[in-house]
């Protein structure tokens, strides 16, 4: 069975302003996924062509919450993120607007 390489997308300030300016889309990956199983899943699904892609490790972090109690702690579980750049004229329609 293969595994899901594109979990969700980024929608953020940062993101959009990205996707904007320079034709760059964010999207939450799978931890496992390197960047050529990246291109072909972004190219495949949007039917697209990608000029580069960079990924990042974002570290979990810590949270904790009270209760009447006691204090719980833990941490949020780190993800990967790429950042696919496309070739230009291209763009990615992330909300499914019907235009």
């Amino acid at each position: 069975m293969a595994k899901q390489i594109l979990i969700r997308p980024v929608i953020t300030e940062k993101a959009t302003k990205l996707a904007d300016k320079r034709n760059t889309y964010a999207f939450v990956v799978n931890k496992g996924a390197n960047k050529i199983e990246i291109r072909t899943a972004v190219e495949k699904m949007f039917n697209v062509t990608v000029d580069s892609v960079n990924t990042a490790v974002m570290p979990g972090k810590p949270k904790s919450r009270s209760t009447k109690t006691a204090i719980i702690r833990g941490t949020k579980s780190s993800y990967k993120k790429a950042y696919v750049t496309l070739t230009p004229g291209e763009t990615i329609d992330l909300f499914g607007s019907e235009e």
